[in-house]
């Protein structure tokens, strides 16, 4: 019976690291990071997530020390005060807050539930996912769904892309003004949601399926087009402002793509960058970046604390109950173990016994009956002390102890090798109950 494993987690995000660190965290994106993890020594499930602002990823090992040695390369290069490790408890109740937006840079929000479902089944195809961590992100999502459907947190709340218009507009003057929207996903469609509600002239969406930009232009009552990625020299220098939003790995605004441009706003709140960090010293150009937008939600953030709070029962109520379930399973996997094995020696010893009493005379039913009780009460006595002992054990987090036992009471345990000539020797029979295992051991994890 193998143990159930232990999360561990490391979190590079926009509560203490900039967009530059964030970007360099985590690879080549969900798979890879994924597959680069499995194939670290010890590693049996990992987990990616990759938003505009933060880069996390999750491993479940059987030794702890195993997590912390194969999450060392997923930041190698970010200074450590940006790099936050999160242990087996800490990792669950973080994604929990990811899930449920009070991680987020705009609290609430309701982008990264969306986003955490995809990262799931982008790990989940990757072969990351296992039991230990299909509970923790399902238990992280109910709990997002939970925070949603009980509490106002995203009541009001504003996205990136709205959040990057209200910047702009604290800027310029978007009166009858025009803007580009670059991309075409949900933070691109969010933030052309947002420009259709100001006095805005003309909206422009560029990307990279012109069918996409199309569809996204006709979800506005402000005049809108669309145009392909292609066409960005023409339709940017004229511009009031940029909002770029896309998932290229790569800058998709470059110098070439501003020439001429008198007095043009760029919002990126693209991760990676979607504009050219350089455009930053180019005349006649004001780039922001996610970074910029922290004052933007600030107030938003201010007036969600209640709500937080709320939330932030939720999660404590919650994690309590998957805390208990992992426990359950952590103690039920060893004493399984124990009862699975003991039942395999107890079956083979009775035989043994019977088949000896038989042929001393034949035994009534009544007589096999006494044998089969005789094994069953000690083996079942004998059970009853380590039982207790890993139940407790599981309530004090000694996980140590159960490791113990799981390894003393391996599946093959009741195995007996052989002697000379074939023999069967060190006939030690195990502990065993005939009796159904107890009901704990078959209990799922709550929901």
């Amino acid at each position: 019976m193998k143990e159930t494993g232990a999360i561990s987690g490391v979190s590079v995000a926009h509560s203490r690291a900039t967009v530059d660190e964030i970007e360099a965290a985590g690879g080549d994106g969900v798979r890879a990071t994924v597959s680069d993890l499995l194939a670290r020594d010890g590693v049996e499930e990992a987990f990616a997530l990759q938003t505009c602002n933060r880069s996390e990823a999750y491993v479940v090992t059987d030794r702890t020390v195993d997590g912390s040695v194969a999450l060392e390369s997923f930041a190698p290069e970010v200074r450590g005060g940006a790099v936050r490790r999160l242990d087996h408890e800490e990792s669950l109740k973080h994604l929990m807050r990811v899930a449920s937006g009070l991680e987020s840079l705009v609290i609430g929000e309701d982008q990264i539930i969306g986003q955490l479902r995809e990262a799931y089944e982008e790990s989940k195809s990757a072969g990351g996912i296992g039991p230990v961590l299909k509970d923790a992100v399902t238990k992280a999502l109910h709990v997002g769904e939970r925070a949603r459907n009980e509490t106002s947190i995203n009541e009001g709340v504003v996205s990136l892309g709205s959040a990057a218009v209200r910047l702009a507009a604290s800027e310029i003057d978007l009166t009858d003004g025009s803007a580009v929207v670059v991309g075409a996903g949900e933070m691109g469609t969010l933030a052309a949601r947002s420009l259709d509600d100001t006095a805005i002239s003309e909206i422009v969406v560029a990307n990279r399926t012109v069918p996409n930009a199309a569809f996204v232009a006709g979800e506005v009552d402000t005049p809108a087009a669309a145009v392909p990625l292609a066409d960005l020299a023409t339709v940017v220098p004229d511009a009031d402002l940029v909002i770029a939003a896309t998932g290229s790995p790569d800058p998709v605004i470059r110098s070439e793509h501003v020439t001429g441009a008198d007095r043009l706003v760029c919002i990126d709140i693209a991760q990676p960058r979607d504009v050219d960090p350089e455009l930053a010293e180019h005349d006649g150009v004001t780039l922001y970046d996610i970074d910029a937008l922290e004052d933007v939600t600030r107030r938003t953030r201010e007036s969600r604390e209640a709500e937080a709070r709320d939330v932030e029962a939720i999660i404590d109520e919650e994690l309590d109950r998957i805390l208990e379930a992992y426990k359950r399973k952590r103690a039920d996997d060893a004493i399984s173990a124990m009862y699975a094995g003991a039942d395999r020696v107890k079956a083979r010893e009775v035989d043994r016994a019977v088949s000896k009493l038989e042929a001393q005379g034949e035994l009534t039913d009544e007589q096999r009956e006494t044998v089969e009780d005789l094994a069953d009460a000690l083996v079942g006595q004998l059970l009853a002390a380590p039982t207790r002992s890993l139940r407790d054990a599981a309530g004090e987090d000694d996980w140590e102890t159960i490791r113990t036992a799981l390894q003393l009471f391996d599946p093959e345990f009741d195995t007996l090798p052989e002697g000379p000539g074939g023999s069967e020797r060190g006939r030690d029979a195990a502990p065993g109950d005939m009796e159904a295992p107890p009901d704990s051991v078959t209990e799922e994890l709550d929901d």
